[in-house]
């Protein structure tokens, strides 16, 4: 029915490991409802044991404490393999976690091999003497323009920088309103005339 809507199953995430994890857990759940049970059922025999032995049953109450003692043996083996289980599931799950630590170095070490190829050593060498060369730059226009102010051109400066800092108006020289005056026709001329004069005498050279 997905498949009508062409929709295709996502690929399961479930690694073998987290299988085996879960078998493992599985295995440990069923030895501890089991000791369990037997905890109890000892509990009973051992209650069961003292009550043969007030009726004067001691064969009995003897024969249920040998079973007993058996199946606390039992009881202490299912301990060990409860812990030998617990252990397993605790390696593979740190295993997980290393191999993961592993993907994330290997991706680490790649992205840096790529970065190291797109800019060398002698690229950041360079840069590094372009920087400290436009730092030199910068420093030696500094001192010139701080020898080259006044105390009072920096005051002037400084107070500049500070009306512009809080957006106040600087001050500036006033533009003239008066029309500038229009140079006369006969001073327009006498350049022209002085010319038309000095010219016979350059031909005159010239011959």
């Amino acid at each position: 029915m997905g498949n009508v809507f062409g929709r295709k199953s996502s690929p399961s995430r479930v690694t073998e490991q987290d299988k085996a994890i879960l078998q493992l857990k599985q295995q440990r759940d069923k030895l501890k409802q089991y000791q369990k049970r037997i905890t109890l059922q000892l509990e009973k025999e051992r209650l069961l044991a003292k009550q043969l032995l007030k009726d004067g049953s001691k064969e009995k109450a003897l024969l249920l404490l040998k079973k007993k003692r058996y199946q606390d043996q039992l009881l202490d083996k299912t301990e060990n393999q409860i812990s030998n289980l617990e252990r397993m599931v605790q390696d593979i799950e740190f295993m997980q976690i290393e191999m993961k630590v592993i993907e994330g170095l290997k991706v680490g070490n790649y992205c840096l091999e790529s970065m190291h190829q797109i800019m060398s050593i002698e690229d950041v060498e360079r840069i590094l003497d372009e920087t400290q060369e436009s730092i030199e730059y910068q420093r030696q226009i500094d001192e010139i323009l701080a020898g080259a102010l006044t105390q009072e051109d920096n005051d002037a400066v400084l107070a500049e920088l500070e009306a512009i800092t809080q957006g106040e108006d600087v001050a500036l020289p006033e533009v003239p309103s008066e029309s500038i005056p229009e140079v006369p026709e006969a001073a327009k001329a006498e350049p022209e005339r002085r010319e038309a004069k000095n010219k016979p005498d350059r031909e005159m050279l010239a011959a």
